[in-house]
């Protein structure tokens, strides 16, 4: 990806070194492991099971001076987001109000509970921020066999995919039906919502490549084998040996895959309605 020498975001708070020791991850679904498979690559903490802090002490870490050069890299790819979607709201006759990223380490308090970056980025739809741990792209090379700076650039349009959804209202629309719903159908009502996001990450690849022409060869290939990497049923069979899609919540790696490329496709925000087609 065409990156460097770009001017970056001002929307950065930087916490990391400001990790909290003693943290244990509550709400019964089998644990830490399991739950960064639930909410991996965007899981919106405001639908998943509280997380509890146990202690009350900060744990001061060092900052890794390997991780500034990343630093610079998700502040450039986030102004390009604020950039496609300013432009896009704009066109619309709306204002498109910018998150905040912010960056971590260990652990990390929001709006919507307590996270940890073995859970991976997240965005909260209560206080309208994306928050990162560095460290997880290098999860996303070693661990799931996605490197490549686009496929954390898709990383960061995704979570920024699901602040679009908010300011739309559809997070607010979601919460609304979630009380009224079986689990299955809520995992189901999930998946569309992360599938839409993964729609949004392809609109602002498409922009950001017209305006900026951001793509270097293998890029785009390296964003699709990021949405195989983390699909439901992979990362099921790969933690546990089989797959139950009733459990799913972010969509298989073939509808990722495939929302992705759409919306990289098309460029056309109106086009990604995940909520009323029957064919994922």
């Amino acid at each position: 990806m065409r990156w460097r020498g770009r001017t970056g975001s001002g929307n950065i708070e930087d916490r990391r070194g400001l990790g909290r020791g003693g943290m244990a991850i509550g709400g019964g679904i089998g644990g830490l492991i399991l739950l960064a498979v639930y909410v991996l690559m965007g899981g919106d903490l405001s639908q998943m099971p509280t997380l509890q802090d146990e202690t009350s002490s900060s744990v001061q870490a060092p900052l890794d001076p390997a991780q500034e050069e990343k630093k610079q890299f998700v502040s450039v790819v986030l102004q390009d987001t604020e950039d496609v979607w300013n432009e896009l709201f704009r066109r619309q006759g709306q204002d498109y109000q910018e998150p905040r990223m912010v960056l971590y380490s260990e652990a990390v308090s929001s709006a919507c509970g307590y996270g940890a970056s073995a859970m991976g980025p997240f965005y909260c739809p209560s206080d309208a921020q994306v928050y990162l741990d560095l460290s997880f792209f290098e999860d996303l090379d070693r661990r799931f066999g996605a490197p490549g700076d686009f496929a954390q650039a898709y990383v960061i349009a995704h979570e920024v995919g699901h602040h679009v959804q908010n300011l739309l209202g559809v997070h607010e629309q979601v919460a609304g039906m979630q009380g009224r719903l079986s689990e299955a159908e809520r995992n189901e009502l999930s998946v569309r919502v992360e599938l839409q996001a993964d729609y949004f990450a392809g609109v602002w690849a498409h922009h950001a490549q017209a305006s900026k022409q951001v793509l270097e060869p293998g890029d785009l290939e390296e964003a699709l084998n990021a949405a195989t990497a983390i699909g439901d049923d992979r990362l099921q069979r790969q933690t546990s040996g089989r797959v139950t899609p009733d459990s799913f919540t972010h969509g298989t790696s073939e509808q990722r895959v495939r929302w992705f490329r759409k919306g990289f496709e098309s460029g056309d925000p109106s086009q990604g309605d995940t909520f009323s087609t029957d064919a994922l």
